[in-house]
């Protein structure tokens, strides 16, 4: 995509689509508010999904928790369309129907849509993406639309829908810089997705005050994490207990039991709980891309979009379980400069024998140099490399059967080590 793409006209291809609506507005560059996106939306009633609409926020868990519910909801034989951002190696990630990417020929025909009905209405690359993708749900009409918020809530270009069911998985401190410097003001934005009289599920195990504040004033039915649901786990399996249903021994699934709790919660309040042995089989085989993935076992090499301090606690907590495992532990990490790198990384740092940083480029990247800084106090071993990948490749063929890499840091650390193999292949 390195040709500019002057005009609408010359696109033909997703690649087209996606340099022109980012040579307008780059997707870092990031605007808050609804009135634009709400403007455009009304001319089409593109804010208007089918079936029933479940609207997924929070700081750490959205994927995860919109995976299982959508992995169970299609085990029941239900139609299901998932909208999530961002992607790790294609766009077309964006938007799943009934577990399937949406192809490429799907996405230029709703973007040639939405270009005609905005005239001129600037959008954002996030609000018109989004608009995009309220377009294919429309055509395709699925049973369920499962709407993952991108930043925040409130001022989120997805909080133009109206859900029947609305979530808030965690509140955690990240994107600052638009949602405020603690627990409770970011708390305050992201309840901007509950509506009057529906459903709020709060899977916060310890919500700040602004989020309940914000359910009670608007007479939401409030199921929430400890008091309308529970979970427990134990070393072999866990259970969950909801308003009517109960289950116990079930499989431990590769994502955080929190989240697959949520997501019962959310089932449990569309009358779409399934059956133990239905529930065991999904568990069981419950994965997401970049969430404790592992791409190889010996030597062993995980890779977790871990990025700000509640989700690298949480891999800090599953590392400490696997650390006995391997004779040495090594970490790739690669951040941009806008987290909170120094809380970050602070919960990893007893875990790893040899750090591997490395600079992302773009204009939020954060350099090796400044992750150092972080780590000086640190007593470890220190590398510094400047491409994601060729560090990739330099230390995987250096390690011991016996030793683990784990990279982390960004969704962009990540995707470019996916990217690197795939295309390897």
């Amino acid at each position: 995509m390195s040709t500019a793409i002057s005009t609408s006209q010359s696109c033909h291809s997703l690649a087209d689509w996606l340099c022109y609506i980012e040579q307008s507005h780059p997707i870092h560059q990031i605007e808050l508010g609804l009135e634009r996106v709400r403007q455009v939306a009304a001319g089409a009633d593109l804010h208007l999904l089918p079936g029933k609409v479940i609207l997924i926020g929070g700081t750490n868990g959205k994927g995860t928790t919109a995976r299982a519910i959508e992995q169970l909801l299609l085990a029941q034989g239900k139609r299901v369309g998932v909208y999530s951002s961002p992607h790790l190696l294609a766009f077309n990630e964006r938007l799943r129907i009934d577990g399937n990417d949406v192809a490429d020929a799907d996405w230029v025909a709703a973007f040639a849509f939405v270009e005609q009905l905005r005239e001129q209405t600037a959008l954002t690359y996030f609000e018109f993406t989004t608009l995009v993708a309220f377009r294919i749900l429309q055509q395709q009409q699925p049973d369920y639309c499962l709407i993952e918020v991108g930043l925040g809530g409130r001022l989120d270009a997805t909080n133009i829908i109206a859900p029947d069911i609305s979530v808030i998985t965690t509140v955690d401190l990240d994107h600052q810089e638009w949602l405020g410097n603690d627990r409770n003001s970011i708390g305050f934005e992201k309840a901007g997705i509950f509506r009057p009289g529906k459903i709020a599920v709060i899977g916060d195990l310890a919500a700040p005050p602004s989020v309940l504040q914000q359910a009670e004033q608007l007479g939401c039915r409030k199921i929430q994490v400890l008091q309308h649901y529970h979970y427990t786990e134990h070393d072999q399996h866990w259970q969950w207990q909801g308003l009517q249903q109960h289950y116990s021994a079930l499989v431990k699934p590769a994502i955080p039991l929190q989240n697959a709790a949520c997501a019962l919660a959310v089932l449990e309040q569309l009358d779409m709980l399934p059956g133990e042995a239905q529930l065991q089989q999904v568990l069981a085989t419950l994965t997401l891309a970049g969430r404790m993935q592992w791409l190889q076992r010996q030597p062993a090499v995980i890779v977790d979009v871990a990025h700000n301090p509640q989700s690298t606690a949480y891999l800090a907590q599953q590392l400490s379980q696997l650390k006995p495992h391997y004779k040495k532990l090594l970490a790739l990490s690669g951040m941009l400069k806008d987290k909170d790198i120094a809380h970050s990384l602070e919960p990893l740092t007893p875990l790893f024998d040899q750090w591997h940083l490395v600079s992302l480029s773009g204009p939020r990247g954060a350099t090796a140099q400044q992750l150092a800084q972080v780590l000086a106090e640190v007593p470890t071993e220190l590398q510094l490399h400047d491409d994601v990948q060729q560090a990739y490749q330099q230390i995987v063929a250096a390690m011991q059967p016996d030793e683990l890499l784990v990279v982390f840091g960004s969704f962009f650390t990540v995707s470019a080590v996916l990217a690197g193999l795939q295309e390897a292949k």
